[in-house]
């Protein structure tokens, strides 16, 4: 609570307390004495003076504010300062605080100005101030007082700032931002006289200040000496000091020298270590980099590559049935050519039996009806035996002199088609290579073409830059299996026992050949052969993975004749061939063999079924052509034989072919010369005991033949 003094209070109180009269200062400070002391006291009121209810009484806002509080408490007390000093203030009674308060309450409840016992302490009136929703309530919400501040306190609650959006105002508010920073850093460093004076007075009131300014230093003042006594002589006089040595001088100033030496080398060894690794950081750096221009080289090319290899693929997997439809044809070609050989061979030893064992009954034969339901005559067997034995004749004939030399009857096998069916199997030969060639009739990208100019630029490209990944992935073989499309095109209708080329005659070989043997810049063309690359011989690789596989569908498919002495001597120059390039115990080339094998079984087991109902049957008779009709027949097992032989000379002792020979001799043979042991038989086994290794005679042509002596 405030207390307002009066003019005449605040005089009386002034003239009580007289400044001048200050108390005596000693040193500067300050000293109480009793006569100033007891005048202090007599000078101070002990209690507060008594407030009277009149009119010339200024009031100040905050005690007008707190009238109701004054009223309503029982400590309050209302000092009167319009007497004297002295006067003695009073304290008023509980009854009449209690009918000021019933007074006051009345006047406000009436709402009025007019009595001039009540006195308004607000400046306004009670009607411009808004009544807020609850008029008849003396309680008043915050949001329901008039003025809450936001107009007067906009510059400081920044409710007046507006948000810049465009870039011109923008840059018209970062300067006005920075002119204001600034102006408060002037105004931060600027010193107010008036400011700095006001600050001294306080400082100096509250006894903390100081004279001196600070940092002005204090004039020195020469004071003289004191006189000296014999009492203070030696407190004046400096005791001796000793001499320094030399020689400490000298030990100091040289560890002082070793300390610096040693730091000195220890600074620059650090110097020489940190350039060391900055030179091998540089050199890390330069690293890295071109490892990253390596890298991205790498990448990138191996994204070209893939994409080639998809190309790749979708061509392939185009073309490749295509070719396979082409294999099977050409397949076909042969196995009707050697249907067509066989079947002949089969007639011509069936007349030849007949003649020298019996005929066999005729097996009974159903009437066949043509298209316009006649009954088709059958043709007299006799009629037809004969005209066979004449176009044999005939071609015999010829076949004598064509090579101008007298073969044996029946041991050139009549392994020949006549001159019609020759024909049309080289017409059909024709066309099939002429659909092979139209394979890649659509095909213009010259990589799609030449394997050499797309598979091997690709992979060489890998192999030359990408070394490591090439063989860690074998890249040759990869280029293998892609490559074997074109291989196999170009040996499409190739028949191995009939044409006389040989496998380094094919492009596909001369390409492979130098793939395998990449030429390097420092190389000569004129020096020796380049050495293998790291894929080794590719050509082996294509040889196991297409040329064998094909050589043997081709033999099973009816290439290869059994009674062909040329047709074995094709193949075994063949298989010498793939034998350089190949291991000989390898899977494939097994597979070669056994599929020639193949063939020989079969010739034999038709040989035995032809002869097995006739030995059964054993009726010999009198016939001129029954002798020569014997010899031709086994002529043409001992050609057969014969064959068997060169293979086995050639593949040794395998799958039992050694076994296939004895059981061809035994069952076959001997049985039909025993039929004419006296006139040739005996003769023909001689031969066939003499051209078989010892090991293979059967035991019992030995006996026959021992018996016979």
């Amino acid at each position: 609570m405030s207390i307002l003094l009066t003019p005449t209070a605040r005089n009386a109180t002034a003239a009580a307390f007289d400044p001048t009269s200050t108390p005596a200062r000693t040193n500067g400070a300050p000293t109480y004495s009793a006569e100033y002391l007891s005048e202090l006291k007599a000078s101070t009121p002990s209690t507060r003076p008594r407030l009277q209810d009149d009119d010339s009484i200024s009031y100040d806002a905050d005690v007008s504010l707190a009238a109701d509080t004054l009223a309503q408490s029982s400590l309050a007390s209302i000092v009167d300062l319009t007497g004297d000093a002295d006067t003695e203030a009073s304290i008023l009674s509980s009854s009449a605080v209690q009918a000021a308060k019933e007074k006051r309450d009345r006047l406000r409840k009436m709402r009025t100005t007019a009595d001039e016992d009540f006195i308004s302490l607000s400046v306004t009136k009670h009607s411009d101030i808004p009544q807020g929703p609850h008029p008849e309530s003396r309680l008043m919400r915050e949001e329901d007082e008039l003025g809450e501040g936001d107009d007067e306190y906009a510059e400081y609650t920044s409710a007046q700032e507006r948000i810049a959006l465009g870039k011109k105002s923008k840059k018209v508010e970062a300067r006005k931002r920075r002119e204001e920073m600034s102006e408060l850093i002037l105004e931060a460093e600027e010193q107010d006289e008036e400011t700095m004076e006001w600050e001294a007075e306080q400082l100096r009131r509250g006894g903390t200040y100081v004279d001196e300014v600070k940092g002005e230093a204090a004039k020195p003042v020469y004071k003289p000496a004191p006189s000296t006594t014999s009492s203070n002589v030696s407190l004046l006089v400096p005791t001796n000091a000793p001499i320094p040595d030399l020689d400490l001088a000298v030990a100091r100033l040289k560890g002082s020298l070793t300390s610096l030496t040693t730091s000195h080398q220890q600074n620059t060894a650090s110097m020489a270590s940190l350039a060391q690794e900055r030179v091998q950081l540089e050199q890390k750096e330069t690293e890295m980099r071109e490892m990253i221009v390596k890298t991205e080289d790498k990448r990138s090319w191996f994204a070209a590559f893939r994409e080639w290899v998809e190309n790749i693929a979708t061509f392939l997997d185009e073309k490749y049935p295509q070719l396979e439809k082409l294999e099977e044809e050409h397949v076909s070609l042969l196995q009707e050519r050697y249907d067509l050989i066989s079947q002949r061979r089969r007639v011509d030893d069936d007349d030849d039996l007949s003649l020298f064992l019996g005929s066999l009954p005729a097996p009974p034969q159903s009437q066949e009806i043509d298209e316009l339901g006649r009954v088709v005559p059958v043709a007299n067997s006799t009629a037809l035996m004969r005209d066979r034995t004449v176009a044999r004749s005939g071609r015999r004939l010829r076949r004598r002199a064509q090579n101008q030399t007298q073969e044996e009857e029946g041991y050139s096998t009549d392994a020949t088609l006549p001159p019609s069916d020759a024909a049309d199997f080289q017409t059909a030969i024709s066309k099939l290579l002429n659909k092979g060639q139209d394979v890649l009739s659509d095909v213009r990208a010259k990589d799609f073409r030449e394997p050499s100019q797309g598979l091997g630029k690709w992979f060489g490209e890998w192999r030359e830059k990408f070394g490591d990944s090439y063989t860690g992935a074998w890249g040759g073989l990869g280029m293998i299996s892609g490559w074997e499309f074109w291989t196999r095109l170009e040996i499409l209708g190739w028949d191995p026992l009939e044409d006389k080329r040989s496998l380094d005659t094919f492009s596909w070989y001369k390409s492979l050949y130098g793939y395998s043997r990449p030429r390097h810049a420092e190389d000569d063309e004129d020096d020796e052969e380049p050495e293998l690359g790291p894929d080794g011989d590719l050509v082996s690789a294509m040889i196991s993975t297409a040329i064998i596989p094909r050589v043997c569908k081709l033999v099973d498919g009816g290439a290869l004749d059994p009674y062909s002495a040329k047709d074995i001597r094709n193949l075994i120059d063949l298989a010498e061939q793939i034998e350089a390039s190949t291991e000989r115990d390898s899977l494939k080339f097994q597979t070669l063999l056994k599929s020639v094998l193949t063939v020989f079984q079969r010739a034999v087991e038709s040989a035995e079924t032809a002869v097995a109902p006739y030995l059964t049957l054993n009726r010999p008779r009198f016939d001129p052509e029954s002798v020569p009709a014997r010899q031709r027949f086994l002529a043409r097992r001992q050609k057969l034989l014969n064959n068997m032989v060169r293979w086995r000379k050639y593949s040794g002792e395998r799958f039992g072919i050694g076994m296939l020979i004895t059981n061809l001799v035994s069952s076959c043979m001997l049985p039909v010369a025993e039929s004419g042991w006296e006139v040739g038989g005996e003769e023909r086994m001689k031969k066939t005991a003499a051209m078989l290794p010892n090991e293979l005679v059967p035991v019992v042509l030995v006996d026959r033949l021992e018996g016979g002596k």
